[in-house]
Order: structure tokens, then C-alpha cells, then sequence
């Protein structure tokens, strides 16, 4: 199994029912070597955010990826929102560029 199959089924797990999830796998975005698996975007729609501020829904995933974080998983960009955010924004926005030196080939 694959890092990004370790996460889906972690967040599935932790975070069910799941309004939506959107799991992108951003290295090769990065200066990192193909298939690295290292960076990637998460967008998570649950009704478990409820009433939970934003830095405590990322703290939650961290915690929840701390195994992947010590193995080689180098950033997250995290969207978890509750299904009225979801409704509201339409969608995760855009990544910017990678601003940490040359792609690596």
C-alpha cells in the first residue's frame, strides 16, 4: 500500500461519514525525486469539524499522520472544513509554486 492509500484510509477511518475527500499528491510540484510521495493537499469535507476551530481540525489530522510525517512525508497543505464551508467555497484553491529551489529531474 502507498502513502497516499496509508492516508485516505486514516482520514476515512478517523473522520467518517465523510462529506468529501480530496487526497492530491503534490511532489511533483517539489524538488524531490519522482514518486517520492512527499508533499500533499488535502481537502476534507466532515460533519465532525463542527464547532471545531480550524487550528484544532489540523492539529487533529497531525496527529492522526504523525506515522507518515516521521517516515517521510514532508507537507501537508490541509482544507478541512465542515459541509456548510464546503458549500460555501466550492472547492480547495490552487497550490502556489514551490519556492524551495530547482525541480529535481
Amino acid at each position: 500500500m502507498n502513502r497516499k492509500q496509508r492516508i485516505e484510509e486514516k482520514l476515512k477511518a478517523a473522520l467518517s461519514p465523510i462529506l468529501h475527500l480530496d487526497l492530491v499528491d503534490e511532489s511533483y510540484m517539489h524538488a524531490v525525486p519522482a514518486g517520492a510521495e512527499s508533499h500533499f493537499k488535502v481537502l476534507v469535507v466532515s460533519e465532525t469539524f463542527e464547532n471545531i476551530p480550524v487550528i484544532e481540525r489540523h492539529r487533529q489530522l497531525n496527529q492522526l499522520l504523525a506515522d507518515e510525517l516521521q517516515g517521510g512525508l514532508h507537507a501537508l497543505t490541509l482544507h478541512t472544513w465542515t459541509p456548510e464551508e464546503w458549500y460555501a467555497k466550492g472547492g480547495a484553491p490552487e497550490s502556489p509554486p514551490c519556492m524551495g529551489g530547482s525541480k529535481a529531474r
